[in-house]
Formats: structure tokens, C-alpha cells, sequence
């Protein structure tokens, strides 16, 4: 991450070149097709960063959603590949795969028109689906236009079709693969690395979206898979089920879990007028804050819209009208404002309506006309409530009442401080060490733990742009202080001060903020954890627009330092320590492998492990389908091929009576090695009728049946393996013979690091025969690739003390700024909010008064606590 400034992207053209410029028809253009979608890309997704990403799943989601709709789906299954690929699956209709006349006249299949063509689909009409998300037509096209690869499977009518595209261009006809019972649709597709900036999917973000859709949708049962991670209890990939058959009532008790609330069950209030359907549920907490969420056709209008400012005037109306008839605002002076009845509140606005209005396509902002609509039903529904309900009633009431009382306390706490001139911004915290630059989107402040590292920070830093602020102790943890005790904190209030942006809603103001940047810098153990989540805390329940416009970030100080007499190193993380200590091991040593004893050393060596570590990352992944080393390992011998596609549906393929010749050639492996490893059972190859494609199954010592099918190898993790495979494979024979240089090269090498002693850098550079007399050690012998590579590591960590490092105090102003200050070298983290709810749960788990809910948490995940600091 860098702070340097960027040149303009524009410049005005000078004179002499403007004369040149000339504007005719010639340069009028006309986009046919998907052409459009590829060249302005943020116009039809919204951007081609994190957000557009994630809307291409979306896209594709909300279609199965609608079939849902329609009564014709009860399950979506969503997986994340390692390659960052999407596979969505439901149980509906399947895409109608018959020919469409167009109207110049050409025929292709319907599923064709759908994926290529723009404005064509299923929503124009009132008949096919008379509720849905998607409107223009524009949504799945979309998603063919901007992937790379884009493959569609349907089962339809007992029969399963299958079509190939890449960049929205069919690469194949649609073609009838074989027969099937199932009925629904599959689409995979990987995003255009040469369109999207960001590549890499969020689970929690799909999470929150998938789990939202179940929640709208009574029964609909939606599956996440997340296949780049393992669950460390189970070791199968990370897996969320989302079916409730209480609806968005339940959505309610989700966000409320672990917070006391003022009424056991939520209000649900549900209606149809004027051809919409409403359905609002309610549910009051003892909190300070207000989660509402709102949704039109099952969207997430997050910029709110008619539904939304029609639901708050109706529940400030009918509050304070219950509350006159209740006889509660004796000791008020005026009705209560909308922020007052507010406080405390969760609530989630669904509507369906028949051609609905937003704002774009990313349907940010419901623009349709329904305000009085839902207004009128929310006065009815929860005024009807609230008379036959005197105590909830009463409760509710007078908890806003509470919240306008305290809403005139913090008022006066504001007042008092402002005038000891604490908020105001026009005296700054003592111990703050501010910077020269005065445009704050160049500046950062770093909140640093503890007086003494934010010393250090304070002499390390670049005073141009950076400013520090050293918080003493641990801050008031705000999820259970009220707004006036808070302010009455004195590391808050220097928080506040420096920041200049003002606290709460009357004075809030994000334009104000001083500093580009705000950067948490804690120590890695578990008082800077919880350093950290104190001010995590914070941030989230008082200044959450800093965090939705990306200001606050998390300082990443390197995860272990290796050192030598005066040498000493920072690493980063646990990939880039692997690959130093593969350098250093490798330097001066020999492996010898196969039968012929060919050998590998110096930098062939080392680019060698960087290959092998690769491959067994993706060969443990494949390894976690087929649980054994050996057919793993027999499987990439076999079908990795040259090349880009590293297995070949040809190698499946054949007639139902001739299986093919490396499945069989592979049965006959198993067999030799079935004695060994005691399989239970050794199928023959079989002929799969839906896929015309033939497979391969085993089952093993436990009694779990284990596939070698197209599917397995047309996984993206296969796919990977069997590449890397490729690359390696001569070097992968063993048995791997590990030795270093002759003695009389290390006599003469010793003569030279005798040299170099004086410098540290030299240090850094010597290779492993040199930091120690490893000539006259024995050769050693390793049969996996596995082995050699855990070896080559350890001889890498020889003769250097390594640390996981933990505090910052351990470090000069100098390395602090060289490993976690300097834009050019540093890692930061970008907090974002990508699922409140989940995050909602969290820090009231975490943070809140249920210390039985945390202490559950706690012993749920001790097991996968790493690097404990006791």
C-alpha cells in the first residue's frame, strides 16, 4: 500500500494536438452484443472491484431465487473453489433448452438467447413469474459477458444439456450429454481476471446475502461451501446450511441472540395492498443502537427507499400516539423523535411487488411509489399491537422515553466537554504527535497500545503524514456504557478530539475527519488482541461510517524474526517463512532423485521446493476427497497432462461397453496396492448414463466410498494439483538423497565467509554449508516428496534462533518503521463490515453482559486457538 500521489489520469491536450483532433461519424461506435458489458463493465455490476464481484453471484442467485418464487425450487447450492470459481446449483424448472426463433430470423436454444443476449429473459412478462428480483434481463448475460470460463448444465425433461462458454462466446453447442431424473440448473463460472482488480471472494460477504435470501424465503434451503477452507474439527470444507421455516421473524432472533430483550417474541406484521405484499417484523433490545434492514423482491436495498422512510414515519406515529393513550408523557415536554423510538430497535421490511422500481441495476434503492402503503399498514398492524398489548406496550415506550432523556443528558455532557474544549477540535490531546500535512486523505494516525511502543512509533514515523496517539490501558469497553459515561472516558475523548469528526447523531460528521487513515497497532498476544477489539467496539457501535467508507485499517507487525549473532530478519507471514527458509536450506545443498540419481542444487533447487510446496498444498486438498496418499499420488501420475488443461473429459469418456484406457490402467494400480492399504471393496469401472462418462470407486479401511470421476478431476483444486504435477514430475520420483558440497568446496567457502563476517548483509546472504560444517554430514534419505520438503524446512531453521514475534516493544524505532510503518514494505489490513448481522452477534457475544454465551464461545473454538501467548 502506498501513499505517493498519483499523476492526473488527464491532461489537457496542448494546443498544436487539439488542432489535429478531429470528431466525425467515423468516431461514433456501435457495441453489438455483450461487447457493451465488457467495456464498461461498473455500469451493469456496479464496479469491477470487491462489490462487482460478489454481484456476479448474486446475479446468478437471485434466478434460482425466482424459481423459488415461482414454487418451483426448494434448494440452492452455492461452492467457492480454490481458484475462486462459483458453482451455483438449484432443484428448478432448468433452463429451457428449446430453439427460439429471433427476429432477424435466426434459431438458437433458448438457454443461448438467455446467456448472450442482453434484455432477454424470463421477467417481461406477469405470467412466468409474477414476483421477482430480476427485472431487465441483463443480470446472467452479465455474468457470461465478464467470466473467462462460463459452463452451464441443465436437467430437463430427463435429460441432462450442457453448454461451454469464455468471455460470453460459446466455445460449444449445446449438446445432450445423457439422461437424468434430477431437474434444475448448474452454473460455474470463474470472474475475467483481466476485468475485476479484486479476485478473491469474501465468504462472509456471500454469507450474509445467501443468509438473508433464506431468511426472506420460508423453507428454501441454501447451501454455502466454501472449498479454499477446511473446518478444523471436521477437516471438510467450510459449510454454512440457511433454511428457516420462521422466516424474517427468525432473521429477528438471530440478530438478537445474546442481547436482553424487551419482548420475547418479535411483532409480525403482514399484509396485502394495492398488490404488494408486506411482510415487517420488529423486535426490541436493551441496546443503544438500531439495526434495521429492508428488502424489496428479496433485495437488499441498502440506500433504504419508499419502504423504508414509510415504516419509520408509521412507527414514530404510532408510538407516540400509544404513548398519549397510555398516559406515559406526563413528565415529557415534547413527542418523541424518531431517533427516541429507535434506540434499541431491530427490525427487517420485506416487500414484493410486481415491476418494482430502483435505482440501477445494482437495485441499491427502492424508487417505487409504496410509502402510504406500507405506512398504512404498520399504523393498522402495530397500533392493533400495542392496544392489546399494554405491557409490551409500556415497556417499548418507555425505553424511548429513556433514550430522549439520555438524548438530552448527552447533549449536556457534549456541551460541558465542548466548553473544556475536548470535542471541539480546537485543542488537540497532549499526547498526541500530530503531522505537518494538512490534506487528510494523505494522513494516517496510528492508535498505538501503551505509552512506551507509541514512544517508538512517535520516533519511527514519517512526521509528514503520520500522526500517533498512545492509548493507555485498555479503552471502556462501549457495548455495555452508556453515551454520557463514555464521553466521561478520557482515552475516548482524546480519540474523538484527534479523529475531529464528532461523535453521535446530531454531530457526526464524516467530511470532517482529520486522517485518511486511522490504523490500529496492537501487540500479537492477548492483551493486544483485546486492545484491539475494544476499539473494533467502538468503531462498529459509534463510528461505523468509518468503517463503510474503508478508514480504518489494522497494522500487520511481521509474524516471526529469525536471527544470528547481529543478524536478525522480520518475516511476514507463514508463506513468505517457508520460502526464506527453503532459500537458506537450499543454498549448498544436493538432492538426488530417481533411479538415475539425477540431481537438483542451486537456484533449480529452489525453484523446485517453490513448485513442490505449491503442489502439495493442492495435492492435500484433492487428498481430503480420496483420503490416501497413494491413490493421490497414482491419480496426478496418470492424468496430469501438458499444458493448460491438465485432465480431459476424453479421459472419462467412451462407449458404455469399453471403459477408458487410464481408468482401467488405474484399476489395475488399486489392485496391486489393495492388499496394503485394505480397501473394503475395488469397483470396476462404471458408466454414468446422466454424463455419458465412466468412473471409478473404492471403498476404503473406514467404510467410505471414494470417487475417481470427471467431477474430481474437473475440480478447480484437481485442476491446480495436476498442473503443478506437470511441472515437476521428473523431479517427484524417488528415493530423494539429500547432501551438501564437498569438503574441499566448504574449506574454500569458509575462507571466504571469514571475509564477509563483519557484515550483517553478508550474514543474510551465506549459504547453509557455510553456517556450519554440513559437508561431513551423512547423506540423508526421504521416499515422499512430503518428507523431503518438511526436511529441507528444519534445515533452514539450523543454527538460527527463530521467534514468533508478539510485541512491539521488541523492536528499535528504526525496525518498526522498516516492518510495519513504511507505506513501501508494510501490511495493512482494511477492516470492512461485510456481514452485520454476523457481526452484530459477535460483539455482543464477545463484548456484551451474556458471559454464558461468551464462555460457550470460548470452549467452541479453544481447540483452533493458534499461537496462544500464556
Amino acid at each position: 500500500m502506498s501513499t505517493k500521489e498519483l499523476a492526473p489520469d488527464t491532461q489537457p491536450l496542448p494546443s498544436s494536438q487539439a488542432q489535429k483532433t478531429t470528431y466525425t461519424s467515423d468516431n461514433i461506435k456501435v457495441l453489438e452484443g455483450l461487447e457493451a458489458v465488457r467495456l464498461r463493465p461498473a455500469m451493469y455490476i456496479g464496479s469491477t472491484g470487491e462489490m462487482g464481484l460478489h454481484h456476479l453471484v448474486y446475479e446468478v442467485v437471485d434466478n434460482s431465487v425466482d424459481e423459488a418464487l415461482a414454487g418451483y425450487a426448494t434448494r440452492i447450492e452455492v461452492t467457492i473453489h480454490v481458484d475462486n470459481s462459483i458453482t451455483v446449483v438449484d432443484d428448478g424448472r432448468g433452463i429451457p433448452v428449446d430453439e427460439k426463433t429471433l427476429d432477424n430470423g435466426e434459431k438458437m436454444p433458448a438457454v443461448q438467447v438467455v446467456l448472450t443476449k442482453l434484455h432477454a429473459g424470463g421477467k417481461f412478462d406477469s405470467s412466468t413469474y409474477k414476483v421477482s428480483g430480476g427485472l431487465h434481463g441483463v443480470g446472467v448475460s452479465c455474468v457470461n459477458a465478464l467470466s473467462e470460463e462460463f459452463d452451464v448444465e441443465i436437467w430437463r425433461d430427463g435429460h441432462t444439456w450442457e453448454q461451454d462458454y469464455a468471455r460470453g462466446i460459446p466455445i460449444s453447442k449445446l449438446r445432450q450429454a445423457g439422461t437424468s431424473k434430477k431437474r434444475g440448473t448448474k452454473v460455474h463460472f470463474l470472474p475475467d481476471k483481466s476485468i475485476f482488480t479484486v479476485t478473491e471472494y469474501n465468504y462472509d460477504t456471500l454469507a450474509q446475502r445467501l443468509r438473508e435470501l433464506a431468511f426472506l424465503n420460508k423453507g428454501l434451503e441454501i447451501v454455502l461451501v466454501d472449498e479454499r477452507t477446511a473446518d478444523p474439527k471436521t477437516g471438510q470444507p467450510k459449510r454454512n446450511d440457511f433454511k428457516y421455516a420462521g422466516g424474517i421473524a427468525e432473521f429477528i432472533k438471530h440478530i438478537n441472540k445474546g442481547k436482553q430483550i424487551l419482548h420475547d417474541k418479535p411483532i409480525v406484521m403482514e399484509g396485502l395492498r394495492d398488490n404488494v405484499d408486506m411482510e415487517i417484523a420488529l423486535q426490541y433490545n436493551d441496546s443503544y443502537s438500531e439495526t434495521v434492514f429492508c428488502f424489496a423482491n428479496n433485495i437488499n436495498t441498502a440506500d433504504g427507499g419508499t419502504h423504508l422512510s414509510g415504516f419509520k414515519t408509521a412507527l414514530t406515529r404510532t408510538i407516540n400516539s400509544a404513548g398519549q393513550q397510555l398516559g406515559l408523557f406526563k413528565d415529557v415536554k415534547e413527542n418523541l423523535s424518531g431517533d427516541d423510538v429507535r434506540e434499541g430497535l431491530v427490525a427487517v421490511i420485506s416487500v414484493k411487488l410486481p415491476q418494482p422500481q430502483f435505482e440501477g441495476q445494482t437495485k441499491g434503492k427502492l424508487n417505487s411509489d409504496i410509502a402510504g402503503t406500507v405506512q398504512a399498514l404498520v399504523n393498522e398492524k402495530l397500533g392493533m399491537f400495542l392496544e392489546q398489548n399494554p405491557p409490551v406496550a409500556k415497556r417499548i415506550i418507555n425505553k424511548a422515553i429513556e433514550a430522549a432523556r439520555a438524548r438530552e443528558a448527552a447533549r449536556k455532557a457534549r456541551d460541558l466537554t465542548r466548553r473544556k474544549g475536548a470535542l471541539d477540535g480546537g485543542g488537540l490531546p497532549g499526547k498526541l504527535a500530530d503531522c505537518s500535512e494538512r490534506q487528510p486523505d494523505r494522513c494516517e494516525l496510528y492508535l498505538v497500545e501503551g505509552e512506551s511502543a507509541g514512544g517508538t512509533a512517535k520516533q519511527g514515523r514519517d512526521r509528514r503524514f503520520q500522526a500517533i496517539l498512545p492509548l493507555k490501558g485498555k479503552i471502556l469497553n462501549v457495548e455495555k456504557a452508556r453515551y454520557d459515561k463514555m464521553l466521561g472516558h478520557e482515552e475516548i475523548r482524546a480519540m474523538i478530539t484527534a479523529l475531529g469528526c464528532g461523535i453521535g447523531k446530531e454531530d457526526f460528521d464524516p467530511a470532517k475527519l482529520r486522517y485518511g487513515r486511522i490504523i490500529l497497532m496492537t501487540d500479537a498476544d492477548v492483551d493486544g488482541s483485546h486492545i484491539r477489539t475494544l476499539l473494533l467496539t467502538f468503531f462498529f457501535r459509534h463510528m461505523t461510517e468509518l468503517i463503510k467508507r474503508g478508514h480504518v485499517y489494522i497494522a500487520q507487525p511481521p509474524l516471526f524474526k529469525i536471527k544470528k549473532g547481529k543478524f536478525e530478519q522480520y518475516i511476514k507471514d507463514e508463506r513468505e517463512f517457508v520460502r526464506v527458509m527453503v532459500k537458506r536450506a537450499s543454498d549448498g545443498m544436493v538432492v538426488r532423485y530417481g533411479a538415475t540419481s539425477a540431481t537438483l542444487e542451486g537456484a533449480a533447487l529452489t525453484k523446485f521446493m517453490g513448485q513442490l510446496n505449491e503442489y502439495l498444498g493442492f495435492f492435500d486438498k484433492v487428498n481430503k476427497r480420496l483420503r490416501n496418499d497413494e491413490v493421490t499420488g497414482m491419480f496426478a501420475r496418470l492424468f496430469a497432462h501438458e499444458g493448460k488443461e491438465p485432465a480431459k473429459r476424453a479421459d472419462f469418456e467412451g462407449p458404455a461397453d469399453a471403459a477408458p484406457a487410464k481408468l482401467v490402467e488405474l484399476h489395475a494400480e488399486l489392485e496391486k496396492i489393495q492388499r496394503n492399504y485394505q480397501f473394503k471393496a475395488l469397483h470396476q469401472p462404471a458408466f454414468d448414463e446422466e454424463h455419458q462418462t465412466w468412473s471409478l470407486s473404492f471403498v476404503d479401511a473406514q467404510g467410505s466410498e471414494r470417487r475417481i470421476d470427471w467431477t474430481l478431476a474437473s475440480s478447480p483444486e484437481t485442476r491446480q494439483m495436476l498442473s503443478k504435477f506437470a511441472l515437476i514430475r521428473e523431479q517427484l520420483e524417488p528415493p530423494f538423497v539429500v547432501e551438501y558440497a564437498s569438503k574441499a568446496t566448504a574449506a574454500q567457502t569458509e575462507a571466504e565467509e571469514s571475509e564477509a563476517e563483519a557484515s550483517d548483509e553478508a550474514e543474510a546472504s551465506k549459504p547453509a554449508q557455510k553456517r556450519g560444517a554440513r559437508s561431513a554430514a551423512e547423506p540423508v534419505t526421504k521416499q515422499t516428496p512430503q518428507e523431503l520438503f518438511d526436511y529441507v524446512v528444519e534445515q533452514g531453521k539450523r543454527d538460527y534462533q527463530v521467534q514468533r514475534y508478539k510485541g512491539l516493544g521488541e523492536m528499535t524505532s528504526s525496525q518498526l518503521w522498516e516492518t510495519t510503518m513504511d507505506p513501501e514494505r508494510r501490511t495493512l489490513l482494511s477492516v470492512k463490515l461485510e456481514d452485520i448481522a454476523e457481526t452484530e452477534t459477535i460483539f455482543t457475544t464477545l463484548m456484551g453482559e451474556d458471559v454464558e454465551a461468551r464462555r460457550k464461545f470460548i470452549e467452541d473454538n479453544a481447540l483452533d486457538v493458534k499461537n496462544l501467548d500464556i
